[in-house]
């Protein structure tokens, strides 16, 4: 008997996102997880697995011969989306990584997302960077998740493509939206409320240190600057 893949909140959280029938890429797929839960679960036929390195690789195709799947998931050695043909999958995940990287990844292969219907992504920080690049690149962002995990917390963003954009036309509304998420911001669930209020003590520290420096003209900008960020992230916490 077939051992079943389990996965954690996270992960769970990513796969409760993938359509069914998807033939999925999972970039990063970290001994490919999702996708072996996903064709053991049928809720795919198809995946492919990329790594960047051979070591990783090599663990996802010891775990996809494991569960007898070597004929439905392909494993690739590749940068980011250039393990990829044009228009080869029909939904994207990318997770564990930085918004930034993230960013980078889909900049970089634009190309390979003709046909791709869906981007599931779980930046573990600056998420706002992976929810700019979504509007910028003409994909409405449908839904988010967060959860708390181990005492971390993660993000999970929905984009597809499309002009519809929850997103305020005030400039400064927009930037909020922007950094916390507008589903999110919306919700405000617990785990919301837990990463904001830990990222407003950080910026407590931060502040106290820059008190303690001579008082330069650029310095008190940046004071008011993080002073209004901080006082921001505690009114969403609370």
């Amino acid at each position: 008997m077939q051992e079943k893949v389990t996965l954690d909140r996270r992960l769970k959280q990513v796969v409760d996102f993938i359509p069914p029938g998807s033939i999925l890429a999972d970039i990063g797929s970290d001994h490919a997880y999702v996708p072996c839960y996903l064709v053991q679960h049928g809720i795919v036929e198809r995946a492919i697995a990329g790594e960047v390195n051979r070591g990783p690789m090599e663990a996802a195709q010891a775990q996809v011969a494991l569960i007898g799947a070597t004929d439905k998931i392909d494993v690739r050695l590749g940068d980011g989306l250039a393990v990829l043909e044009a228009d080869e999958a029909t939904c994207i995940s990318i997770c564990g990584m930085g918004g930034s990287l993230i960013r980078s990844i889909l900049e970089a292969g634009r190309s390979k997302l003709g046909a791709v219907e869906r981007l599931v992504l779980q930046p573990n920080v600056d998420g706002e960077h992976v929810r700019e690049w979504l509007l910028e690149a003409g994909y409405e962002l449908v839904d988010e998740r967060i959860v708390e995990e181990n005492d971390k917390v993660y993000e999970i963003l929905v984009g597809e493509r499309g002009t519809e954009t929850r997103y305020s036309e005030d400039e400064t509304e927009r930037k909020w939206q922007l950094l916390f998420g507008p589903f999110l911001l919306e919700r405000r669930p617990e785990p919301f409320k837990l990463k904001w209020g830990r990222e407003a003590d950080k910026l407590d520290y931060v502040l106290g240190q820059m008190a303690a420096g001579e008082q330069t003209p650029a310095l008190l900008e940046k004071r008011r600057t993080f002073e209004t960020l901080r006082d921001k992230m505690r009114e969403v916490s609370e």
